[in-house]
């Protein structure tokens, strides 16, 4: 399976809020720490929130940051979200697309079943068991 970029570059910004959970970021932060356009990441932040995965607060000292504790969202719940309905190959649109081996193909199936299983996965995975600290949270420096 492949995810989209736009629900690649929201994963990693819940999974760097769920490093730091009572931290409110600023878009154009994550997007400079994860090298990502700001713009594509404002519009992530948008689905996010509409979603309720985060909380937004605009104007001056606003950001955004989880809306619910990380051990409470799965990844599953995120994919799904994001993802939407999208057919993994044609056949599974919802008009069948233009397929000519069906009614008798028989990896229609399988592919639906290798989907739940990938989705069964990611539904077993908590956000918090992903949480993402910048380097230097990781390793503080010692003191002297």
């Amino acid at each position: 399976m492949r995810l989209t970029s736009f629900t690649d570059f929201a994963l990693r910004a819940l999974m760097r809020l769920a490093g730091e959970p009572d931290r409110s970021f600023a878009t154009s932060e994550i997007a400079a720490e994860f090298g990502i356009s700001r713009n594509h990441l404002a519009k992530v932040v948008r689905d996010l929130a509409e979603a309720g995965f985060i909380t937004t607060q605009r104007g001056v000292g606003g950001g955004f940051l989880l809306a619910r504790p990380a051990e409470a969202i799965t990844l599953g719940q995120v994919v799904r979200t994001l993802e939407g309905g999208g057919a993994l190959v044609e056949c599974f649109r919802d008009d069948g697309g233009g397929c000519v081996l069906l009614p008798r193909c028989r990896l229609k199936a399988k592919l639906a079943a290798a989907r739940e299983a990938f989705l069964r996965e990611l539904d077993g995975t908590t956000l918090a068991e992903c949480a993402y600290l910048p380097a230097a949270a990781r390793h503080p420096a010692r003191a002297s």
